[in-house]
């Protein structure tokens, strides 16, 4: 048979065996369900951020949005009939505080927040400022008026980007979904290998075919039912993440799913390649775990640090670098593509990649 035909027939059977398997429909929709979850969860922490806090005194409310506003805190206010109502609403969790006075103090069940103890400094000083403007002589509603309009110009170079916690939680899941892929189905054909070899099935194969014929048809097979994995569960946390609302354009979910999916693929024929060749050196189940332990740094290393670096540093330029390297772009370019890496360095990454999975190919065969 022709070599299009051995390798089809190779990955024919790879895929029929393992999308029917219980374990393939289980993970799939464990997937699925997980990226679902995560976005619920997204939406719930977005929705429920921000403290709550008692008062006493209702006119007490107004200045305490304004001082937790001063300092970036987001505050709902709650009057509540007295002090003991508010403390017991503190101890069950109702309440994160509850701001009493004059003079102005704070009720806490533990610790208070260092937020909101900036939040109340900035009022109580209000207080006393306005307190001294009185004595004074002034208008202390003057006073505020003309310091509220009174700010710094600020001049970007570069427009604000106001999606970056999102982009951060998506480039997250991004990374973690390939990283979990690329673990799951890399050793899938290495314990593929190892069990054609110690059954000796494959030595009726290569009587066949040619090795590179039957390494690249596992490959193919494995590589599309993960790829068919990968579109559901990224399919599926896009159309979550937009049903419940996230705030976070439809045109960025969709590029970081698409370089998901991308990497995710081209990640699977490096790594399933380095996978099946470190197999072939083995005959039984028992040794897979020692020969693939190489491939395996090799693809945990970059991923933690990916998903401990690159949202506090997107720029880094260690992690820029490294990103651009064949055998570590599938587990940091998702993330970096999510956090709005360069198109250049995106695209410069896949064209290398692809060079080495020929070579990959010539090399696994021939191990």
């Amino acid at each position: 048979m022709n070599s299009r035909h051995a390798v089809a027939l190779v990955a024919r059977r790879e895929i029929n065996t393992r999308m029917r398997s219980k374990a393939y429909l289980f993970t799939t929709l464990a997937m699925v369900i997980g990226v679902i979850a995560i976005s619920l969860v997204i939406k719930a922490v977005g929705a429920s951020s921000g403290d709550t806090i008692g008062v006493l005194d209702p006119a007490a409310a107004g200045p305490l949005r304004s001082a937790a506003a001063a300092v970036g805190l987001d505050v709902t206010t709650r009057t509540v009939p007295d002090q003991a109502t508010g403390e017991r609403q503190v101890r069950d969790g109702e309440l994160d505080a509850l701001v009493t006075g004059p003079p102005v103090g704070v009720v806490v069940k533990k610790n208070l927040s260092d937020d909101l103890r900036n939040a109340l400094n900035v009022l109580v000083r209000q207080q006393a400022l306005n307190e001294q403007i009185v004595k004074a002589g002034g208008d202390p509603a003057t006073v505020s008026r003309a310091v509220a309009a009174a700010s710094v110009p600020v001049r970007s170079l570069e427009p604000p980007d106001t999606h970056r916690g999102a982009r951060i939680a998506v480039g997250s899941i991004a990374i973690i979904l390939v990283f979990i892929a690329l673990q799951i189905y890399g050793q899938s054909v290495a314990q593929g290998v190892i069990e054609e070899k110690s059954s000796r099935i494959v030595e009726i194969l290569l009587t066949a075919i040619r090795p590179w014929q039957l390494m690249l048809g596992k490959v193919i097979g494995i590589g599309v039912t993960g790829l068919v994995q990968m579109f559901l569960t990224a399919g599926a946390g896009v159309g979550a993440a937009l049903a419940v609302g996230i705030d976070l354009p439809s045109s960025l979910l969709t590029g970081a799913a698409v370089w998901a999916v991308v990497w995710f693929l081209l990640g699977f024929f490096v790594y399933a390649l380095i996978f099946a060749a470190m197999g072939a050196l083995v005959s039984r189940q028992e040794d897979a775990g020692g020969v693939i332990a190489p491939g395996m740094i090799l693809l945990v290393v970059p991923y933690v640090m990916g998903i401990s670096i690159l949202p506090a540093e997107p720029d880094n330029g260690l992690l820029r670098l490294l990103s651009l390297i064949p055998l570590f772009s599938p587990t940091l370019m998702p993330m970096r593509a999510a956090l709005g890496a360069p198109a250049w360095e995106l695209w410069l990454a896949l064209a290398l990649t692809v060079p080495l999975i020929i070579v990959l190919v010539w090399l696994a065969g021939r191990v």
